[in-house]
């Protein structure tokens, strides 16, 4: 492979037989010279040999992969020296993967060192991940992925692998969690849009862009003088979303559950889409996994049709 730079192209799962790799590897005749530290030159990065990380050739990939992919997870990531998007990420697997303390395993591949396993693996973008479990891949992505992408991406596989691993705490939530406590609205929304831009579905940073804007809502009202206002004038519905806004805040979202759905039976149209909208927003905060939010839904749809 005269130039690691291949063009990219979305990857095709399941195309990779692994069968030939059984087979015994014919002699390394890679003229890389070992690092100190037992890096081969060419590959940038923490020292191979670790619990965490290991360099891949012909020769070892037999027993470092295949073999101990039958009880450990393996990533093989392929790169290649020089490339400004191989060196910028194999840092990153290799930070997470000492973070995992032995759950997977780092195997990684100079494509410039090893052109053979790049063809047998049918490489099509640099760098490639690979996740070998049982001694098979069971997934891969092309090139490089935010830090949180990849995260997600090894929890899955090591979900594949029957491992279970607590999940990390994110220092990006903490920052914006600590910003909403504190009162700073406009930063801890800037924070919690930031994550949800790297990742669409994080549950947790929705329910936390929820609360800014439910703390934005209430701000300056006077919680018992909202529900007062409410209970004089049951289909105002500025009144009744306010209300149900002080009644999450103060622990009864069940009861404001109850409030908005009794609301949407007795509105329509424009009207009838603001509640349910508003109802939505609620319980994005409490989460799907919640009792009352279920419970709520169901409750919804009855009003709806």
């Amino acid at each position: 492979m005269s130039d690691p730079r291949i063009t990219s192209s979305i990857f095709t799962r399941g195309a990779v037989d692994l069968s030939a790799l059984r087979t015994p590897a014919p002699a390394d005749t890679s003229t890389a010279t070992p690092s100190p530290g037992g890096t081969p030159a060419g590959l940038p990065g923490s020292p191979a040999g670790s619990a965490a990380v290991i360099d891949v050739t012909e020769a070892n990939i037999q027993s470092e992969v295949l073999e101990r992919s039958l009880t450990t997870p393996v990533v093989v990531f392929f790169g290649a020296a020089g490339y400004p998007e191989s060196d910028q990420f194999a840092p990153v697997l290799e930070k997470l993967a000492a973070e995992g303390g032995g759950a997977w395993l780092l195997a990684r591949v100079d494509v410039q060192q090893q052109p053979r396993l790049a063809q047998m693996f049918q490489l099509q973008a640099l760098p490639t991940t690979y996740a070998i479990v049982g001694g098979r891949p069971i997934d891969a992505f092309p090139g490089p992925v935010p830090e949180s992408q990849l995260r997600q991406w090894l929890q899955a596989v090591l979900k594949a692998g029957g491992v279970t691993v607590a999940e990390p705490e994110d220092p990006r939530l903490d920052a914006a969690d600590d910003a909403l406590m504190s009162g700073d609205l406009d930063a801890a929304e800037a924070a919690y849009r930031k994550i949800l831009a790297e990742s669409p579905a994080d549950a947790a940073a929705e329910a936390g862009l929820a609360q800014v804007g439910l703390a934005r809502r209430v701000a300056g009202a006077d919680p018992q003088g909202a529900l007062d206002a409410a209970a004089a004038a049951p289909d105002d519905v500025d009144a009744q979303l306010l209300a149900a806004d002080i009644e999450v805040l103060s622990g009864l979202a069940d009861q404001a559950y109850q409030r908005l759905v009794g609301l949407v039976r007795r509105t329509a149209g424009d009207d009838r889409d603001r509640v349910r909208q508003h109802l939505l927003g609620l319980f994005t905060i409490a989460g799907p996994d919640d009792p009352a939010v279920a419970s709520a839904r169901r409750a919804l749809a009855s009003a709806l049709f």
